[in-house]
């Protein structure tokens, strides 16, 4: 019996035991998972901290794995070349952008002038283009001036150089602008007057600069100018072609040609719109071949663009010097570089003399000057004015607004090199061999340490002397590059500008129309995000 107790006794006891004994157990066993937990949010904390620190050192937050891009994403939300540019200021002038491992979004991003003229200049053989820029845009571009290095670039140069400073070749670029802005512009500038109806100005002159670049370089007028503004299925290519092209250089190498093998994405969008641009250029020099070989009609051996230029060049055998493709590359390049640098830049200029009133009465008095001589030579002035060359030049006033319209928004913001070999800037920025190297002309713009406290405000006087234009280094003003790549075109875009704007300022006042969102675009150039939709007035007509 008493053994029976003992039993039950104990067989009671353990069973009372048993419950705490498993919490203990329990217990135990989280402690492990709740340690462990604790370590990580600890060294999540540390790498925050430890990252976010960076920025006073590197400029922005640089995380592990990821480096700099999350920051770069944010940038990418707003207005990325403020972005650029704040960082820019907050660094000196320099810093070093650190993408994701093993990506190729590791560059050194600068707005020294120093550096400027080192690598555009002083060393220029260290910094080309390079094969990252080339293999980006080669789809678009081929092996054309704008993305080619070497022997390659320099045959092009020359050619080209020689072309441009041409008596032929100049008279070309002035009759096809006198031809396209009297009897296309100013036509659909009087016919939206006469509705009341806003248009968009920036449209108008990107059609503009590019029936004239294309009758420069293909020797074909496309007609995006002409009256209804009709939409041309080669002008749509092109402009699709560059806004897939520039999407590249955000996306990890890998990831976009990924999606060009896959065709999907922009990269679909890049291979139709190719197609589209290559059908144009092809049946063009098809065509033109033929007209050269059968000097089938005399304005064969009278032209002077550029396709013709060069599809009569011969080689040491008297072979063609160049192949179709190499021909569609050369003429493409021009295209990019020609079309949109006045264009862009004479969108930003109005919207800038509608913020600055000053400005613009001194360039309609500067206007007025030259018609009233005109008068006083030559008793009166036709009815339909045209501005001649002589004239044109001696706007000084008009050149400096330009100038400093492209000051603030140059028309190509940033730029890219490659350096082949160890360098160190002036600033004592240390490059490795194989270090991109960006440039950014919008924040070489605002930064005070060049153009000093007031160089957010639009100042034309800031290129005067004595009444006079001065031009500024190339270095520090590099809308139009510098060094041995100093824009061919750039005298020819000045007086396409001047031409266009006083021909317009002339006739119209020119408003914004009120609430319209202006900001710049992510492109290749600076484009106007919405747009410039404006309204027109025309000026006392006694004055015309």
């Amino acid at each position: 019996m008493s053994a029976m107790m003992d039993e039950a006794t104990a067989s009671h006891n353990a069973t009372a035991a048993a419950p705490g004994g498993g919490a203990g157990t329990g217990l135990a066993g989280m402690l492990p998972e709740v340690q462990t937990l604790e370590l990580l949010v600890a060294v999540s904390i540390f790498v925050a901290i430890h990252s976010l620190r960076q920025r006073r050192t590197q400029g922005l937050p640089s995380w592990p794995l990821v480096g700099m891009l999350p920051s770069l994403l944010l940038g990418l939300r707003g207005d990325m070349y403020e972005w650029i540019t704040g960082v820019l200021k907050s660094r000196g002038g320099t810093f070093r952008f650190r993408g994701p491992w093993l990506t190729n979004l590791q560059c050194v991003v600068t707005a020294d002038p120093r550096n400027l003229e080192h690598l555009l200049k002083t060393r220029f053989g260290s910094f080309p283009k390079g094969p990252y820029f080339r293999d980006t845009v080669r789809d678009l571009l081929g092996d054309g001036i704008f993305g080619a290095d070497d022997d390659v670039w320099r045959r092009q140069r020359k050619a080209a150089s020689l072309e441009f400073h041409s008596a032929e070749f100049r008279a070309l670029t002035a009759s096809s602008l006198v031809e396209l802005v009297h009897r296309r512009l100013l036509p659909v500038l009087a016919g939206a007057e006469s509705t009341g109806e806003a248009i968009d100005l920036q449209d108008v002159l990107l059609r503009l600069t590019f029936d004239n670049v294309c009758m420069i370089a293909f020797g074909v007028d496309p007609g995006c100018l002409s009256p209804g503004l009709p939409e041309i299925p080669f002008a749509r290519a092109f402009e699709d072609a560059t806004e897939a092209t520039i999407v590249r250089f955000v996306t990890p190498t890998a990831v976009w040609r990924a999606m060009r093998a896959l065709g999907v994405g922009h990269e679909r969008v890049l291979r139709r719109s190719l197609a589209g641009v290559d059908a144009f250029a092809y049946d063009v020099i098809r065509k033109r071949k033929e007209e050269l070989e059968a000097e089938a009609t005399a304005a064969a051996g009278r032209r002077s663009d550029l396709l013709t230029v060069f599809t009569k060049m011969r080689d040491e055998d008297g072979r063609p010097a160049y192949s179709d493709k190499f021909l569609r590359d050369i003429c493409v390049n021009f295209i990019l570089a020609g079309r949109d640098t006045s264009s862009v830049a004479l969108a930003w200029f109005f919207w800038l003399l509608g913020k600055n009133p000053a400005v613009e009465a001194k360039i309609l008095e500067e206007i007025d000057g030259i018609v009233a001589a005109r008068k006083a030579t030559a008793g009166e002035v036709e009815e339909e004015l045209v501005f001649q060359p002589e004239e044109v030049k001696r706007m000084e006033y008009l050149h400096a607004a330009l100038s400093e319209a492209l000051r603030l928004y140059p028309s190509v913001p940033v730029d890219h090199k490659e350096v082949v070999e160890d360098e160190v800037f002036p600033d004592g920025t240390v490059l490795k061999k194989g270090t991109k190297v960006i440039y950014a002309m919008y924040a070489m713009g605002r930064m005070e340490s060049i153009w000093g406290e007031d160089c957010r405000e639009y100042k034309p006087e800031r290129w005067l002397r004595d009444g006079r234009f001065m031009s500024e280094s190339a270095y520090k003003f590099t809308a139009f590059n510098g060094g041995p790549r100093l824009c061919l075109g750039k005298d020819f875009a000045y007086y396409q500008m001047k031409f266009a704007a006083a021909s317009i300022l002339h006739r119209y006042r020119v408003d914004v129309v009120e609430g319209h969102p202006v900001a710049p675009k992510m492109a290749l150039t600076m484009y106007m995000k919405h747009g410039l939709k404006v309204t027109l007035t025309r000026r006392d007509k006694t004055k015309l």
